[in-house]
């Protein structure tokens, strides 16, 4: 019953504090709402990059096409060869006649010039799926060694761009939310020392009647506490409705078709968790540690 009289008593008065502290609690949300604004576009960017990433990993494949003589079953064989290398997922056949139906449909142009051969230009091939886009270059140099292969093409060059560009966006997303996170708790760290300090004739009078370090330092845990939520309250408000809009206005694509935005609903909640669990979190370590520092206690 002690504990909890004390656990509640330290909650209204985290509580009284933040609005007896006025200023400073207003400097300590705003500021760590600006920072939160910016974590919140970091992630914003970083999911929707990964998304990007994982979909191009997706759609990206290998064209392997065969020479003109290779017979059935030495493409037959082949396809079991390519299965055995590490980073290879996923191995389909397409023949020269498939290739050429596809063409046909795919332009009036290309239609009327196959139709007008006699003798079908195109060769036999298999699409082949990689583990890892990382690998692509080194997987298409392995396939290219079979004697029946004629040629190996993944956009070589083009897409290994694409893929470090986004690995680099990834990195950088990443640093930026993590510097954005301390840079948060030492703004809310510093301001329970500034409560700390205003409060220190009160917490000596609380020391020499007895009371337990416990008892003194809970009002200031849930100080910080309460200052982290309130602070993640208008970056998440932003971020809904931002994104939302963002989202509708550009069509859910950025840039092209080929890049696809992630759609909004499940995106934001998630974001909307991750803000209040950072604010709670640095708001309650920030405020330990200052306590536990500057106190003494």
């Amino acid at each position: 019953m002690k504990a909890i009289r004390i656990f509640l008593r330290s909650f209204r008065e985290a509580f009284k504090s933040v609005f007896r502290n006025f200023s400073l609690s207003v400097a300590s949300v705003t500021c760590t709402a600006i920072t939160l604004v910016l974590v919140s576009i970091a992630i914003l960017v970083s999911y929707n990059v990964n998304h990007v990433t994982k979909k191009l990993e997706n759609e990206l494949t290998i064209v392997v096409y065969l020479e003109r003589e290779a017979t059935s079953e030495q493409a037959q064989n082949l396809k079991g060869e390519f299965e055995k290398i590490s980073n290879v997922e996923e191995v389909t056949y397409k023949s020269k006649e498939e290739w050429k139906f596809e063409m046909m449909n795919y332009s009036p142009t290309l239609n009327s010039t196959l139709s007008y051969l006699s003798e079908n230009p195109l060769l036999d091939s298999y699409i082949v799926k990689v583990k890892n886009v990382k690998y692509l270059r080194k997987t298409a140099e392995k396939i290219r060694k079979f004697e029946i292969v004629r040629s190996a093409e993944f956009g070589e060059g083009t897409v290994e761009r694409i893929v470090s560009i986004f690995e680099t966006v990834k990195k950088i997303t990443l640093v930026i939310v993590i510097a954005l996170v301390l840079v948060t708790a030492f703004l809310i760290n510093n301001t329970i020392k500034l409560t700390i300090f205003s409060r220190r004739s009160e917490i000596e009078i609380m020391r020499l009647v007895g009371t337990s370090n416990y008892a003194i330092k809970l009002p200031f845990i849930f100080e910080g506490l309460f200052l982290g939520i309130i602070g993640s309250i208008i970056p998440i408000i932003l971020t809904v409705y931002g994104y939302i809009i963002a989202y509708s206005k550009l069509d859910g694509h950025l840039f092209s078709k080929m890049v696809s935005l992630v759609k909004p609903f499940s995106l934001v909640l998630y974001v909307s968790i991750v803000l209040v669990i950072i604010g709670a979190l640095v708001g309650v370590i920030g405020s330990y540690k200052a306590v536990r520092k500057y106190l003494k206690v």
